[in-house]
């Protein structure tokens, strides 16, 4: 009798089937010519794929359908890119379309999907390996050709946007054999001499083989391996490339590679200004804050403040300093009369022992004098230092500072030495370094 673990349900054996042709074939390309194409009013397509032989049914959903490049029609020779599955409720095998193409595409699809494969193996579309842009460029890096659409977007975008950044064109072949040698060699070359903070790599709309450039091999290694951020932008929104996927940031278009690599300069000039003011109305406050703390100080410390004394005393200490110069000037004016007088009697005698000695005498006074006038205003400065220091010292606010506090009656200038005259429900001021409170007395405690 057979097991009956071993028998399945129809529905079981279709889900099975459908579980094991997704594993097994994953995604596939088949060639083959269009036959009974429907096209419902969902927007589907459905329709038969054949050869000689055979013939398989295919369906494509419309949201695969927006980058096709043809209208298909019955008779038309196309490689699909799909799906093995299978239908369900009927247990059709077919094939879920996800890319149509012409069949003279097909040899370049299946390039391209080999290719990306294999760089995907590779690690070389790791998000991880793709380096940031920078914020503001100060040279941007064009890699396309001299003559197309895509130059004129990209310098008319970068031109409205922020025009004081330079561009440097590598001018290079888009189409044709050599194009995946320059555009390389445009890479390469940008690296060896780093000109420029940013590089972009674009060109404008074609078919699958106009763009084929930028799906070769050299052209996705040799921006892998440059050390300055890339951008493609080939072709329009629905064309994708190798290129895109390798590169560090994909952009639909050149217009849009452009929009991304600069801010907008007026949007920049804006933040500044809005900064500016920001920055001018706090410094603004802050002042105001300072020179009414300022207008504080001042009003409580009156004719006591410190540095009023200081002033006075300065200025004695000018006058000092005055006389003392007139009378070192008097004292060596009499000196040098006295010298001369000397001179004169020495001159008629000619003693020139006496006339020696007298010089050296007048050496030592002149030291003697230099010293003299030296150490006395050395002294009166210290005199004057010594004074400043004990003015510190008893100032209200050096008190303050040490941790003490002054006590007036609320309202008026009178300072409470005693709690005598002090009554509960008094108001008090109390003023400290940094501040002053106001208090009621609730409760008096009498030592």
């Amino acid at each position: 009798m057979t097991d009956s673990e071993s028998i399945y349900s129809v529905s079981e054996l279709n889900r099975e089937t459908k579980r094991l042709l997704a594993n097994h074939f994953r995604t596939v390309q088949v060639q083959g010519e269009i036959s009974n194409l429907s096209l419902p009013s969902s927007g589907h397509y459905y329709f038969t794929l054949k050869d000689t032989q055979a013939q398989i049914r295919c369906a494509m959903f419309k949201g695969q359908q927006q980058r096709l490049r043809f209208k298909p029609a019955n008779g038309d020779l196309v490689v699909a890119t799909a799906q093995v599955s299978l239908y369900e409720p009927r247990g059709d095998y077919q094939l879920v379309v996800e890319h149509l193409a012409e069949a003279g595409d097909g040899a370049l699809r299946l390039a391209f999907e080999r290719l990306k494969q294999k760089l995907l193996a590779e690690g070389l579309f790791d998000q991880e390996r793709k380096k940031p842009l920078p914020a503001l460029p100060s040279r941007i890096g064009v890699i396309t050709s001299p003559s197309g659409a895509a130059i004129h977007d990209i310098l008319s975008v970068l031109k409205r946007r922020f025009p004081a950044i330079p561009v440097l064109v590598y001018p290079v072949a888009v189409q044709g054999d050599n194009a995946k040698f320059e555009i390389s060699a445009a890479l390469a070359k940008a690296n060896r001499d780093p000109q420029a903070d940013v590089l972009i790599l674009a060109r404008g709309g074609g078919s699958l083989e106009d763009l084929w450039a930028f799906n070769e091999e050299i052209v996705a290694r040799a921006i892998a391996a440059s050390e300055i951020p890339v951008i493609s932008a080939v072709g329009h929104e629905v064309d994708f490339s190798i290129a895109d996927f390798v590169a560090d940031l994909r952009a639909p278009t050149p217009s849009a590679a452009a929009e991304r690599v600069v801010p907008d300069a007026n949007t920049l000039l804006g933040a500044f200004v809005g900064f500016e003011r920001q920055i001018l109305r706090l410094m603004q406050q802050k002042l105001l804050r300072q020179h009414q703390h300022l207008q504080w100080l001042q009003k409580a410390l009156g004719s006591q403040h410190p540095g009023q004394k200081l002033q006075r005393n300065a200025q004695r200490l000018d006058e000092l300093e005055l006389r003392l110069q007139h009378a070192l000037q008097n004292r060596l004016a009499h000196a040098r009369q006295q010298l001369a007088i000397r001179e004169q009697r020495l001159y008629r005698s000619q003693p020139l022992a006496a006339i020696k000695n007298q010089q050296r005498q007048l050496q030592f006074f002149r030291q003697r004098l230099q010293a003299a006038m030296h150490g006395k205003i050395a002294m009166l400065k210290s005199r004057h230092a010594a004074a400043a220091q004990t003015l510190h010292a008893v100032s209200p606010l050096a008190t303050l500072e040490r941790g003490y506090a002054i006590v007036q009656h609320h309202g008026s200038p009178q300072l409470v030495k005693s709690i005598g005259p002090l009554n509960a429900g008094d108001l008090l001021d109390t003023r400290f370094a940094d501040g002053s409170i106001v208090s009621r007395i609730t409760d008096i405690c009498r030592d």
